[in-house]
């Protein structure tokens, strides 16, 4: 009965120090799922409030600098 009751206190403790360890990283990927969601919220309303998609300009800009 000892030998089970130690096998069983081992087991738990490898457990708990896994919670321990992944836990912090479980809660981070929720908040990052969370904060995409709210991302992709807010580029749905901004684009529905846009209206139709903007034509790309046909220019390029360029910046000349002179070197000595």
């Amino acid at each position: 009965m000892n030998a089970l009751m130690d096998n069983l206190a081992g087991i738990l403790t490898v457990l708990v120090i896994f919670v321990v360890l992944a836990l912090p990283a479980l809660i981070g990927l929720a908040h990052e799922r969370r904060i995409d969601r709210q991302l992709k919220e807010a580029a749905g309303r901004s684009h529905r409030e846009a209206g139709p998609p903007q034509r790309p300009q046909a220019f390029v800009t360029t910046t000349v600098t002179v070197h000595s």
